[in-house]
This record gives C-alpha cells, structure tokens and sequence, in this order.
C-alpha cells in the first residue's frame, strides 16, 4: 500500500513537473507583450498596448507574416496536390519494390535534412535562377516534405474501398474524376493532416528562407524575428515578445479550425 501511495505521489510530481515546464513559457509569452518592461521571468503584466503599436510600425513585421502566409499556403497547396496524385497511383499501382522505394525516400528524407542538404540545394538555386524567389524557395520545400507526406498519405488511400472507384468506372469516369469526386471525399482528413502539417513546418523554418531569400521584404516571419536584437545580440523582449504571440497566433487558430472541422479522430481513410 505504502509502495502505491508514493508511486502515485511521484507520477503526479513528475507530471507536474513536466506540466510547469511546457506550460511557464506559455504564461510569459502571453503576458510579457502586455507588459511595459518584460523580463525573462513570468509577471502579472501591467497591460500595456504599447508593444504592439511599436511591433506594428516596424517596417517589416506584418509583411514577413504575410510573406510567411505565401510560403506555407503555397508549399501546403504543392505538396497536397502532388502527394495526393502519388499516393493514389503508389496504392492503387502495384509496381516491384515498391514499398521499398516509399522506405528508402522517407529514410532518406528524414536523414538528409535542411543542414545536411543546404550547400547542394543552395547550389540549385543559384543553377536554376532561384535565389530570391518566393516561388523558387516554395518548390524546394515542397521537395523536401513530398516524400514524407506520400508514405503518410498513402495509408488514407490504401484505407479508401476500391469497390466505391470501380462503381464510378461503370458509369465512365475517368482515373481524374474517380480521384476527385470518389478518392478526395474520402480522405479529405489526411489531406487536412497533410496540409497542417506542411503549414506548421514551412511557418517556422528558418534556414532555407534564411540562404534563399535575400530581399528583406520577401522573407518570413522566422527570419525578420532575428532581427529583433540588438548589435550587441541581446534580445529586445518587448518586440520579441509581442511579435512572437503575433506569429503564434496563425497556427494556433488553423489547428483551432482544423481540429473543430476534422477533429483528428479518423481511422485510415475513411472518417468515423
């Protein structure tokens, strides 16, 4: 009994623990914008509106969030559209080695990583004319999230039943039809996972806008951030912290959407 007790009293302490630790960084990125001089530490803020006139009147804050929309909307539309149409054809297609094919790319996709890959995407940039485009910039981290987002996808499309597809294909639809009016309907939750999860890893990649994106005013939100310190490399907490809520805010209210709409609670692909 006395085993039990203190089993539970150190599960509850470790959850505590680890509640306090994700949840303080929460407290102070809502409180330090409202505060006149923030510090590191959590306060009750003073509730002041001048952090956020000052962050607005910088030149470049909402136009990176806007430049940070482009870039996610975008790669999200790429890699939807184009996973989409492999993952049905990788599932429905039976063509040798291929799940090892699938394995290999998302191996190779996990290990060859922004770092590992940037001199050589970096080169094919300058190669391709590429440097300083949004739309240049969009296509290689489309790239990079294809392969991943195919495996995930075509588990949704193996769930799909095929007997819906050759229903359609008595009554003459074409393979583009069966795919958009039969196949979509139906994994509509993995395309929303798809998308989210592209948004959420194009809206806070740093490195690839960084190398690729010269132009201060088409670069992101995650690059114009690091700017706000000073020469000597100190934070500037007042800006820093209020446009860091600001740039929260967009995911916080897709995953709001989202989760509302699909609620993450399917099964393949097929919503139950």
């Amino acid at each position: 009994m006395t085993r039990f007790v203190l089993g539970r009293i150190g599960f509850s302490t470790l959850v505590a623990v680890l509640l306090a630790f994700f949840t303080l960084p929460l407290l102070w990125l809502a409180s330090a914008p409202l505060t006149t001089d923030p510090t590191y530490k959590v306060s009750v803020p003073d509730f002041t509106w001048e952090n956020f006139q000052t962050i607005l009147e910088h030149p470049y804050a909402l136009p990176s969030l806007y430049n940070s929309l482009v870039l996610s909307v975008g790669t999200a539309l790429l890699v939807v559209l184009l996973a989409a149409l492999a993952a049905y054809a990788l599932s429905r297609v039976h063509l040798p080695g291929r799940d090892v094919l699938l394995y290999v790319l998302l191996l190779l996709s996990s290990i060859i990583t922004g770092t590992a890959a940037m001199v050589p995407l970096f080169q094919l940039a300058v190669d391709l004319q590429l440097i300083d485009s949004q739309f240049g910039l969009i296509l290689i981290l489309s790239g990079g999230l294809l392969p991943a987002a195919i495996f995930m996808l075509k588990d949704f499309m193996d769930a799909t039943p095929k007997s819906y597809e050759e229903s359609a294909r008595v009554f003459g639809a074409t393979p583009l039809q069966i795919v958009r009016h039969v196949v979509v309907p139906l994994v509509r939750p993995g395309l929303a996972t798809i998308a989210v999860w592209s948004v959420a890893n194009v809206w806070g990649n740093f490195l690839m806008p960084f190398l690729l994106l010269r132009d201060v005013e088409k670069q992101p939100a995650a690059v114009i951030m690091y700017t706000l310190y000073t020469e000597g490399g100190q934070a500037n907490l007042r800006l820093l912290s209020t446009f860091g809520l600001l740039y929260s805010v967009p995911v916080v209210v897709m995953y709001l959407i989202v989760s509302k709409k699909y609620g993450f609670r399917f099964h393949g692909g097929i919503k139950r």
